[in-house]
C-alpha cells in the first residue's frame, strides 16, 4: 500500500513540475515552430504512456496485494492483451515518429535561393565565410591552415578570391532570408546550435554537412558546440546576431576577402622600432617588461597575439573595466597604433628582440602546479609554448607576476567579461577551476620550470 501511494504521488509530482516548472524551451527566434511542435507531440504521448503506466501499477500493488485465503490467477498468455498493447504501443510510436518525418523531410530540403554561408569549427573556436560576388564558396584544404591562412583557403582557386571572411566566433544574418549553413570542422567532432533556431547538425571531419533556417527575430544569440570536442568544449562559445537588412549589409561590405587577407603588406620590423618607441618607457628597449610600471615581458610573444590584444584595448574590450587600472592605462597608449600597417610594424619589431627568460618572481608548489596545468597544455601546450590554433599565447619564459595576475582577473570577472571578448569569456570558464590564490601560485610556479 504504502509503495502504490509513492508512485502515486511521484506521478502527481512529476506533472506539477511539467506545469510549473520555469525550465522550458527559449523562445523560438526561426522558422521551425514545427520541431517545438513535433517535441509537444513527443511529451504528450510519452506523458500519457507514463501516467498510465504508473497509475496501473499503484492500481495493480492496491487491487491484487497479498491477502489471506486469497489465491492469484495464473493466465500465461492472453492474445487479446498481447494484441491490445502491441496496437496501443504501434499507435504511440507512429503519433510520435510521423510528424519528424515530415519536419525530417522540410529540413533536409533547403529552399532555393537560400543564402550560403560557411561554419568552420576547430577546438574550440568558430570562425564563418561567406561567398563573394561570384557567388561560389573557393576550395579549402587543411594542408593550407596556417597563422596567416586559417581558413585553409587554397590560394590557387580564383573562386575564393572574393569570398569574404569573418576571423572571429561573431556571426551576422539578415532577418526573415533563408540561410543555408554549410558546416565544416577541422579537427574533431563538433556541432553547430542555436537553441532558438531549433536546429542542430553535426561538423564531421571530412565532410562537409549542413543545415538551414530562417531567422524571424532579431537580436544576439549564442552559439553553442553540443558535441563532446575535448577539454574546453564547454566553452567553444560563439555569438550570432540577427540584423534588419541594411545593417547586415552594412556589416557585410566591411568585411575582408580572402585575396585583401593574403596580399595584405607584412610588418615592417624598421618602420615598427620607431612606433614603438612609445611602448619603450614601460616594457623597456629590449621588451624585457618593467614590474614596477606593471608593464609585463613582451619579448617572445607571437606577433598574431599582440596585434589582438592592441586591437582588443583599441575596441574596449580590454581596459574599460574599472577595477583594471592598468589595463585602462594601457589602453590610450595602444590608440596611438592607428592603422593596421602601424600595428603590423610594431607586432614585427617586437619578434626580432632578444628573448631572454623573465626573472621568477612568484614561488608556489610546481609539483601541485603540474597537475593542475594539465587543463592549460590542452590549449597552450605541454610546454607553454602557445598554440595559434587554440588561440592560446605563449606561456613559458614570461612575466610571472602578470600570468599570476591576469589568471586572478578571469577569476574575478575583471578580465573576459566583455559580452564581445569570447576568447576571454573561454579563459574565464577554464580559470574559474583555479579555486584560490594558492593554485594560481602553483600553476605559475611550474610554468616558470618550463
Amino acid at each position: 500500500m504504502a509503495l502504490a501511494v509513492v508512485i502515486v504521488l511521484l506521478v502527481v509530482g512529476s506533472l506539477v513540475f511539467h506545469f510549473a516548472s520555469p525550465w522550458y524551451f527559449t523562445p523560438l527566434a526561426s522558422n521551425w515552430g514545427s520541431v517545438d511542435f513535433t517535441v509537444g507531440i513527443t511529451f504528450l504521448v510519452c506523458g500519457i504512456v507514463f501516467v498510465a503506466v504508473n497509475l496501473f501499477t499503484a492500481y495493480c500493488l492496491v487491487r491484487f496485494r497479498h491477502r489471506k485465503n486469497h489465491q492469484a490467477h495464473y493466465e500465461p498468455e492472453s492474445k487479446k492483451l498481447e494484441g491490445g498493447l502491441t496496437a496501443f504501443t504501434a499507435l504511440g510510436v507512429a503519433a510520435m515518429l510521423t510528424p519528424g518525418l515530415f519536419v525530417w523531410g522540410e529540413f533536409v530540403t533547403v529552399p532555393d535561393g537560400a543564402d550560403v554561408v560557411e561554419a568552420v569549427g576547430k577546438q574550440w573556436h568558430w570562425s564563418f565565410r561567406f561567398p563573394g560576388d561570384d557567388g561560389v564558396l573557393g576550395r579549402t584544404d587543411v594542408r593550407h591552415m596556417s597563422v596567416d591562412n586559417p581558413f585553409g583557403m587554397d590560394p590557387e582557386d580564383p573562386a575564393g578570391q572574393d569570398d569574404l571572411l569573418v576571423a572571429t566566433p561573431v556571426l551576422h544574418l539578415p532577418a526573415g532570408r533563408p540561410i543555408h549553413m554549410l558546416l565544416r570542422s577541422t579537427d574533431v567532432l563538433h556541432n553547430f546550435t542555436v537553441p532558438q533556431f531549433r536546429t542542430k547538425m553535426d561538423l564531421v571531419p571530412g565532410m562537409v554537412t549542413y543545415q538551414w533556417f530562417t531567422p524571424t527575430t532579431v537580436g544576439s544569440y549564442e552559439l553553442l558546440c553540443e558535441e563532446l570536442c575535448g577539454l574546453a568544449h564547454f566553452a567553444m562559445r560563439g555569438k550570432v546576431v540577427i540584423d534588419e537588412e541594411a545593417d547586415f549589409e552594412t556589416w557585410l561590405a566591411a568585411l575582408p576577402t580572402y585575396a585583401e587577407t593574403a596580399s595584405a603588406p607584412r610588418g615592417d620590423p624598421a618602420a615598427g622600432q620607431a612606433a614603438y618607441a612609445v611602448c619603450t618607457a614601460c616594457h623597456g628597449a629590449q621588451g624585457e617588461g618593467n614590474p614596477a610600471l606593471n608593464a609585463p615581458k613582451i619579448a617572445g610573444q607571437e606577433p598574431w597575439y599582440v596585434k589582438r590584444q592592441i586591437r582588443m584595448y583599441q575596441q574596449r574590450m580590454r581596459g574599460s573595466d574599472e577595477r583594471d587600472v592598468f589595463g585602462m592605462q594601457m589602453a590610450p597608449m595602444a590608440s596611438t597604433l592607428a592603422t593596421e600597417q602601424m600595428l603590423a610594424d610594431v607586432a614585427a619589431y617586437i619578434e626580432t628582440l632578444p628573448d631572454e627568460p623573465a626573472e621568477d618572481t612568484v614561488f608556489g608548489d610546481p609539483v601541485r602546479g603540474r597537475k593542475l596545468y594539465a587543463t592549460c597544455a590542452e590549449c597552450h601546450g605541454r610546454d607553454g609554448q602557445g598554440n595559434w590554433s587554440t588561440n592560446a599565447p605563449r606561456l613559458a619564459g614570461m612575466s610571472d607576476w602578470y600570468l599570476r595576475r591576469q589568471l586572478q582577473y578571469f577569476r574575478d570577472g575583471v578580465r573576459g567579461a566583455h559580452p564581445d571578448d569570447l576568447y576571454g569569456l573561454q579563459m574565464a570558464m577554464m580559470a574559474a577551476s583555479l579555486r584560490d590564490d594558492r593554485a594560481i601560485d602553483d600553476v605559475v610556479a611550474y610554468i616558470n620550470t618550463l
